[in-house]
């Protein structure tokens, strides 16, 4: 009877052994550090089948089964994945479940200043489901509210991903200048669209509240802009009705902080290098001097 009982037991661990092996281990091929793309929106039927075909995973059922203590199939991630090593079934579906992709994101720079288009040219040279169509009516309104700086995307970012977090991160950064503008007298809105001449305008960090402070000085004595970058103020007082591009943090505190000069005009050599005037007659005669023979 003993060891009837012997084998028994020893027959239960052999078919639970075998019964992992089969199932939860990582199948034979499994496709050590390719990427696996997991689309948005799919079931998760859809992912364990996709799984199983792909070698990911010995069994769907039991990948299914793990999905469901780790959340259930709305808390499937769609990401691509990299995976560096053969791992469990119950491994994989918490990385799914999870979000850990592993994978290198792509960096995307906007500069200060780019408008939409620009902005939309370079997401759609790095990103393969981004739509430039798609995300020109998307930004249309969002002009001056994108923020410039260093993105990191999943590979699989579109356009909707890269204006909420190009917007978000505005929303980041101006939030504690709110209480700088109300102390400005203007609205936010006025100071973005000084911010973004101003990006335009200046060459740096040496003239950027000079200009802030002509162009100001400009609209409160009833002059027009005359702003290169905006051809519209030559024609027309006050600011653009919109801003003319995305400015940086600091063009928008150069717009919130102008400083007081006497100069009413400005103008850059072929180097870079300002030069201010207080008169119109002084400013053509700079024109003259440095700009005849550009």
């Amino acid at each position: 009877m003993q060891n009837k009982n012997i084998f028994h037991i020893l027959g239960v661990v052999i078919f639970l052994a075998f019964f992992y092996f089969l199932f939860f281990t990582a199948p034979s091929d499994f496709p050590v550090n390719n990427v696996i793309k997991i689309e948005t929106g799919v079931s998760l039927r859809s992912v364990s089948l996709q799984l199983k075909q792909e070698h990911v995973i010995s069994s769907m059922q039991i990948f299914e089964f793990f999905v469901m203590i780790y959340g259930g199939e709305k808390h499937i991630i769609s990401a691509d994945y990299l995976f560096e090593k053969k791992l469990s079934v119950f491994e994989i579906a918490r990385r799914i479940t999870g979000g850990e992709h592993r994978t290198v994101p792509v960096v995307i720079t906007i500069p200060e200043g780019f408008d939409i288009k620009q902005i939309g040219d370079i997401a759609s040279l790095k990103l393969e489901n981004f739509d430039k169509a798609k995300f020109f009516v998307g930004a249309k309104d969002l002009e001056g509210y994108l923020f410039p700086d260093t993105y990191f995307f999943f590979t699989n970012a579109n356009e909707t991903n890269v204006i909420k977090s190009m917007t978000e991160n505005f929303n980041k950064k101006i939030t504690p200048l709110l209480p700088e503008i109300t102390l400005s007298g203007k609205s936010e809105k006025d100071i973005i669209i000084m911010a973004s001449i101003i990006e335009k305008e200046s060459k740096g960090d040496m003239d950027r509240e000079i200009i802030s402070g002509i162009l100001w000085k400009r609209i409160s004595k009833g002059m027009p802009l005359q702003v290169d970058a905006a051809p519209l103020t030559y024609k027309t007082k006050g600011l653009p009705k919109s801003p003319i591009g995305n400015p940086g943090l600091a063009a928008i505190l150069a717009a919130i902080h102008p400083q007081s000069s006497p100069y009413f005009y400005y103008l850059h050599d072929k180097n870079g290098k300002i030069y201010y005037a207080k008169t119109f007659a002084e400013h053509r005669a700079n024109i003259k001097k440095y700009l005849t023979n550009i």
